[in-house]
């Protein structure tokens, strides 16, 4: 008997929600629709490919990270999410109306802990409201919480909307007292920081960089990833990552694992790069295989991450670059310097033709293309082959069940 193609969405705030847009699709048929999906990106521009692996998740509780915005609503304090925008039909460039917010009562995709810790906060700081929103110099924005694998570890961010350049000296010791009592809630959080952003602008389309404010407790967490080798299942005690609260960090805690094991797999040598490193995801596993590791990042405090000294073992052979990939790569295109492997992890803009371009110059012998945005990879993918390097292998990575989204993995040879 065929598998249903149809399920019952698990969380009551389907369609309303709009951010996990396949629930009413049996998994099974989730993983058939972003195969197909995938397949036909990549064929239509003529690409030889080899058979497509699929690395499927569990496909609740999954995420690690949660941001949810904050809101009053008839006078109480609540979290949710801004419904997607609808452009309104034109033959004009479209144009979309306000978001509206929708409160929420839960999230099945997060690990449980997120949402319990939200509901104990949006509690404290309901109890609290004389000081935190009635008479506060700013209004709640957004609420991120992170946690470990286990949940045996919490992070808390909120961000806050103020005119002022910094809270007064008093929300230190407010911010301590709500931690204080939200930890005998929530035993397993660590460390919490409000981040101050400017009111919310009229018209414009700069990037906002959130101020730290008033922190608590430890300012990040400690992430082990298990170790599992290819095609099995079995997890053994692994590699322990530093990730500062607002640094990225990959939000499956169940993939991560099969993840690292299929990028390590085999792969030794006297050089690698670690390109759109972050935290250093790649970095570290890669550091016992390698003489020398180099991790290129330029955004904070992911940078930090990979030079802090809470980072645990120390890797003298590890070198950390604050660059852009575009120049750093230029410099190595000059300096003549050519790797064994290069791993590279782009924003959804993708790689683009200038870093494929210098990528096909320095002609590492394998690369490795951790794809975020199967719209970008095709035409990254048609300058790497067109300069000579061979798709090898292609994985699907279904690191965010019951939404479109899709990972891929792509190793390339010469």
């Amino acid at each position: 008997m065929p598998e249903p193609q149809t399920s019952i969405p698990p969380c009551p705030h389907f369609g309303a929600c709009g951010g996990c847009q396949l629930q009413h699709l049996s998994y099974a048929a989730q993983l058939a629709l972003k195969s197909a999906r995938l397949r036909a990106l990549l064929e239509a521009t003529g690409l030889t490919l080899p058979e497509l692996h699929l690395h499927p998740s569990p496909p609740l509780t999954y995420r690690n990270r949660i941001r949810l915005t904050l809101a009053e609503v008839g006078g109480q304090l609540r979290a949710g999410y801004l419904t997607p925008t609808q452009p309104e039909p034109s033959n004009l460039a479209p144009r979309t109306s306000n978001p509206t917010f929708l409160p929420i009562t839960q999230c099945p995709i997060a690990a449980p802990i997120l949402w319990r810790a939200t509901e104990a906060l949006l509690a404290e700081l309901t109890q609290r409201s004389t000081t935190w929103i009635e008479r506060a110099p700013f209004t709640f924005d957004q609420l991120e919480l992170f946690t470990n694998a286990e949940e045996s570890n919490l992070q808390i961010s909120l961000f806050v909307r103020t005119s002022a350049k910094s809270l007064p000296v008093r929300f230190t010791n407010e911010l301590a007292s709500l931690c204080e009592s939200l930890k005998t809630q929530i035993p397993a959080l660590t460390g919490a920081g409000i981040y101050l952003i400017p009111p919310r602008p009229a018209r414009s389309r700069r990037v906002e960089v959130p101020r730290p404010g008033p922190s608590w407790g430890s300012p990040g967490l400690n992430y082990t990833v298990a170790s599992r080798e290819p095609g099995t299942q079995n997890l053994e005690p692994g590699l322990t990552y530093w990730a500062p609260r607002t640094a990225f960090f990959q939000a499956n805690r169940f993939l991560l694992p099969e993840l690292l094991a299929l990028v390590t797999a085999g792969r030794t040598g006297q050089h690698a790069w670690d390109l759109y490193a972050g935290v250093g995801l790649f970095t570290l596993a890669l550091a016992f295989r390698f003489t020398r590791i180099t991790a290129v990042e330029i955004a904070e405090p992911a940078f930090t991450a990979l030079t802090s000294p809470q980072r645990k073992p120390a890797l003298p052979h590890r070198h950390a670059v604050k660059a852009t990939t575009l120049d750093f790569l230029q410099t190595a295109v000059l300096q003549r310097d050519r790797p064994d492997l290069i791993v590279l992890d782009p924003p959804r803009s993708g790689a683009g033709p200038e870093v494929c371009t210098l990528l096909a110059h320095i002609a590492a012998s394998t690369l490795i293309y951790v794809s975020c945005s199967p719209e970008t990879l095709p035409a990254d993918l048609t300058s790497l082959t067109a300069s000579g390097y061979r798709i090898a292998e292609l994985h699907l990575f279904d690191l965010f069940p019951q939404t479109t989204h899709i990972e891929t993995v792509v190793i390339l040879t010469r």
